[in-house]
């Protein structure tokens, strides 16, 4: 709104302010223009171009970053997927990955905190289990993880030959989430790796979406550890859903957190202690991933 010129002040029931009115007419300031109408329309029209300004900004500011990400993701992938599949031996591979996974989020510019890196597993066998947001979530697994562990992935991905070639050449297994038996089976075979001592990387929630918040979790990596006597580590991965969302694949940059709990071993080997860890790891990566619980 444009300012009148000053005129005689008057009070909200129509009586003049006589003190104020006095000390505007000593000031010469009675019947003197505001601000000039020239320099208040300058100051509206920047008022409404500079927040579209910004936006645009912002806009040309993430779509450059995202082909940049995807530029350099094109650059990594290809060699390292070969590598796996040139290199001859198991933890050759896994040291490889664990050093293209490193460089790779440095020239993405994505800031890593670690809370909790002595928990991190040595030499001694235990289950990982891990919240799934993002793509990116196993090239962070890649680069925090010491060495190597048997990944279980879903069964979907066998379907396809890059992933399926990919994972068996590091020793990974699959699970069929939709067959009955198939998952019987499946089940029986990770038990037996955990009982041989080979240390297994689940995704419990078995998939993950583009809104907020934790999934159900599968039992596969609960029952293994309880019939194996082996540890779970929780593992939370906060903020990778930011950074692409879900089934989008526009990168978006942004800082990830990766909490390592202490380990819960399990109470005993039946189907209820199986139960009880399960639910005490959600809980414990519940508490830390800033997400709604979905169960």
């Amino acid at each position: 709104m444009l300012a009148p010129p000053h005129s005689v002040l008057k009070t909200s029931s129509g009586k003049i302010r006589r003190g104020a009115t006095r000390e505007l007419f000593e000031q010469g300031k009675i019947g003197s223009s505001g601000t000039r109408v020239w320099l208040q329309v300058v100051r509206l029209l920047l008022s409404a171009f500079v927040p579209s300004l910004r936006r645009l900004r912002r806009n040309i500011s993430a779509r450059l970053y995202a082909a940049y990400a995807w530029m350099m993701f094109s650059l990594f992938a290809p060699p390292a997927w070969i590598l796996t599949q040139l290199l001859p031996n198991h933890g050759k591979r896994w040291r490889m990955l664990h050093k293209a996974a490193h460089l790779l989020r440095r020239l993405l510019g994505i800031p890593l905190d670690v809370e909790g890196r002595d928990n991190l597993p040595g030499d001694q066998p235990c289950i990982l289990a891990v919240n799934h947001a993002s793509y990116i979530d196993g090239i962070l697994l890649a680069e925090l993880l010491p060495h190597s562990f048997i990944i279980v992935a879903k069964s979907e991905l066998r379907d396809h030959w890059v992933p399926r070639l990919f994972i068996e050449k590091l020793q990974g297994e699959f699970v069929d989430r939709s067959d009955l038996r198939a998952g019987a089976d499946d089940a029986l075979r990770l038990e037996q790796l955990a009982q041989s001592g080979r240390s297994l990387l689940f995704f419990p929630e078995g998939t993950f979406h583009e809104y907020p918040g934790l999934l159900p979790f599968h039992m596969g990596a609960f029952i293994a550890a309880s019939r194996s006597g082996l540890p779970v580590m929780p593992i939370t991965i906060r903020g990778s859903r930011q950074i692409m969302a879900g089934r989008t694949w526009f990168p978006r940059h942004g800082p990830v957190k990766v909490i390592v709990s202490p380990p819960i071993s399990p109470a005993g080997s039946s189907w209820g202690d199986a139960v009880m860890l399960r639910n005490a790891v959600r809980k414990e990566i519940l508490k830390h991933c800033g997400e709604p619980d979905l169960a």
